[in-house]
């Protein structure tokens, strides 16, 4: 592997970091910089960049576990004893996680090849962009005016449910799953950071999950001549997703979902332009 190969997996990295857990779709950012400007299929064979952008995700992933590590400690009852008032109060439920989960996983089972063969386009993509767009908007503009849950232990069984359906959008690609859940959630009656938090919560298990089948699978490609490659990216993913999930969390309540919206509609402009 030679410098500008580390670079490109690099690049490929921090795309994915930023853009993973932010409703912006990652899908959308990884055409416009590898397909347009990268070209990392010219360096790997199909299926090792395939592979590659599973590891990829493994770093953002792991990023996510470390931000809302307090809450996994929490559904897991590994979390230090808590006071008798914080105990009183409601707290997120693994089977409220698992009614979330539940719809898209079950599309994702039965749907999942046909949605690899078929929907993987720029022209699909761009359509999941500016519907996504639609939706962030929508989802500011007609929320409820006093959310019912401040913080993911607020959810209710329904919210979770409702989230959950909302997450099958995001299963055509350029939706984004973030973008799809958050405003499943704001629309539910989730305050932002709610859904933002009830969306990494999610995001967790079952990206986790499809990566490691997905890893078991295809192991014959972690080759001694593409592990640099694989370190680079899966490292450079890791600490911008740190940075973003962050902040993102910070502001998410300030900036509302808006900007996002805007931002995906100019992110399709350039990849119009660029495939037209």
């Amino acid at each position: 592997m030679n410098l500008w190969e580390l670079f490109v997996a690099f690049v490929l990295g921090l795309v994915e970091g930023l853009t993973e857990f932010a409703p912006v779709s990652s899908t959308g950012h990884m055409i416009l910089v590898d397909d347009i400007l990268l070209k990392s299929k010219e360096l790997l064979s199909p299926p090792v960049a395939n592979t590659f952008k599973v590891v990829i995700q493994l770093g953002s992933i792991l990023a996510a576990v470390i931000v809302m590590k307090e809450q996994f400690l929490s559904l897991l009852g590994l979390q230090k004893q808590a006071t008798k008032s914080e105990a009183r109060g409601p707290k997120l439920s693994l089977m409220k996680v698992f009614v979330g989960l539940l719809p898209a996983g079950v599309l994702g089972v039965l749907f999942d090849d046909y949605v690899d063969e078929y929907l993987f386009s720029v022209n699909t993509v761009l359509f999941g962009l500016i519907s996504g767009a639609a939706l962030l908007l929508a989802a500011d503009w007609f929320r409820p005016k006093s959310p019912q849950a401040n913080t993911v232990d607020d959810i209710t069984y329904k919210q979770a449910f409702i989230i959950g359906l909302f997450q099958c959008i995001s299963i055509w690609p350029g939706f984004s799953r973030s973008g799809s859940t958050i405003s499943g959630g704001v629309l539910a009656g989730l305050s932002h950071r709610a859904a933002a938090d009830f969306t990494f919560i999610m995001a967790v298990p079952i990206m986790a999950g499809a990566s490691f089948l997905f890893l078991v699978k295809n192991w014959e490609y972690f080759t001694l001549d593409v592990l640099p490659f694989f370190i680079v990216g899966f490292i450079s993913a890791f600490v911008f997703a740190l940075i973003c999930i962050r902040f993102f969390l910070k502001l998410i309540n300030r900036i509302k979902l808006v900007p996002f919206a805007l931002y995906r509609i100019a992110l399709a402009a350039v990849i119009y332009c660029f495939f037209s």
